[in-house]
């Protein structure tokens, strides 16, 4: 009993550090996961960067769609879900716990976005900085500010999924 009450002191902590630092768990709606995957034209030889993966279920598709995933989760209950998610294809699926901030998006061919809209404007100009032309940018639900959408994907009863060629 004195072990589970640390345990979950800490799940709460990095819960409360990752919903400050960029967007509470929220996980995508399986549809909408399926629309990413055509919309962005997820294939072979992609790689694909989830920036905030939650459990893993955007990298799981992408996998699955034959592309190379890599994720960055900062609340470590969401984390271990995808870490279990994801064992069976780890060779094609790099999810690391920690802050998207302090990495280096440029190997990216497709990035996927479900963050809060306050850090946008910030992580636009990091996008701006780290990306190679041609890389694919899919905001779900919210736009990235003083960016031009190429698509905005409608779907009934579902949100918006923008996607933006750096």
């Amino acid at each position: 009993m004195s072990l589970i009450l640390p345990i979950i002191l800490l799940l709460l902590i990095s819960y409360a550090y990752g919903s400050w630092r960029g967007a509470p768990w929220v996980p995508s709606k399986t549809a909408d996961v399926e629309r990413f995957i055509k919309l962005a034209q997820i294939s072979d030889g992609k790689i694909v960067y989830d920036l905030g993966c939650g459990d893993g279920r955007i990298l799981q598709a992408v996998v699955l769609a034959g592309s190379d995933a890599r994720g960055f989760e900062l609340s470590l209950l969401p984390y271990l879900l995808a870490k279990i998610r994801l064992f069976r294809n780890r060779k094609k699926c790099r999810i690391e716990y920690g802050d998207f901030w302090f990495k280096n998006l440029s190997e990216a061919d497709v990035v996927y976005i479900f963050l809060m809209p306050k850090i946008y404007e910030k992580l636009v100009i990091k996008l701006k900085a780290e990306l190679k032309p041609g890389t694919k940018v899919v905001s779900y639900v919210w736009p990235l500010p003083g960016l031009e959408p190429v698509i905005i994907d409608k779907a009934e009863k579902h949100p918006l999924l923008y996607l933006y060629e750096m």
